[in-house]
């Protein structure tokens, strides 16, 4: 059973906290979804200004929606669209501090304000993108993404 455990210390300190509540989550676990569904609802609960997270999956073709907590999302995602696409077809992390600014900007949902997208690639294969939006601009810093691309290698390496 999972126990929510609140988070202390520094920034990167707490990121490391939340990377071992992953790696327990995941653990003997390689469906995507079960470790897509649980991840996101552990960085939603653990982490403050977010409004959204989740993961799209690649398709062959585009991305779809997959386990998430917020509201209703896009369902899909062409690869030449939006900071998901971006990161996507690019395979880099987007980390953008205010999406109205960012060109083409997919807005799901009207609230958020800034995003921070890690792409899911394992070897040369693209899985899909970890999404994480904020009502609050500039929410995502460095700590912020390299925590948050710790976790989606969480993600990545527990597939069969």
């Amino acid at each position: 059973m999972f126990a929510n455990a609140s988070l202390t210390g520094s920034k990167p300190e707490q990121y490391a906290q939340l990377l071992e509540q992953a790696r327990g989550l995941v653990y003997g676990e390689s469906d995507r979804i079960a470790n897509a569904a649980n991840l996101a609802a552990l960085v939603y609960h653990a982490l403050p200004d977010l409004n959204w997270v989740g993961f799209y999956l690649y398709d062959g073709k585009e991305l779809v929606v997959g386990p998430f907590q917020g509201l209703p999302a896009c369902v899909r995602i062409p690869l030449d669209k939006g900071v998901c696409g971006a990161a996507a077809s690019q395979r880099v992390t987007q980390r953008i501090e205010d999406v109205e600014a960012f060109p083409g900007h997919i807005a799901c949902d009207a609230a958020s304000r800034s995003e921070l997208v890690v792409p899911l690639v394992r070897g040369e294969e693209l899985i899909g993108v970890f999404d994480i939006d904020s009502p609050v601009v500039g929410r995502f810093d460095a700590e912020d993404q390299a925590g948050l691309e710790a976790i989606a290698q969480v993600f990545v390496g527990a597939l069969a």
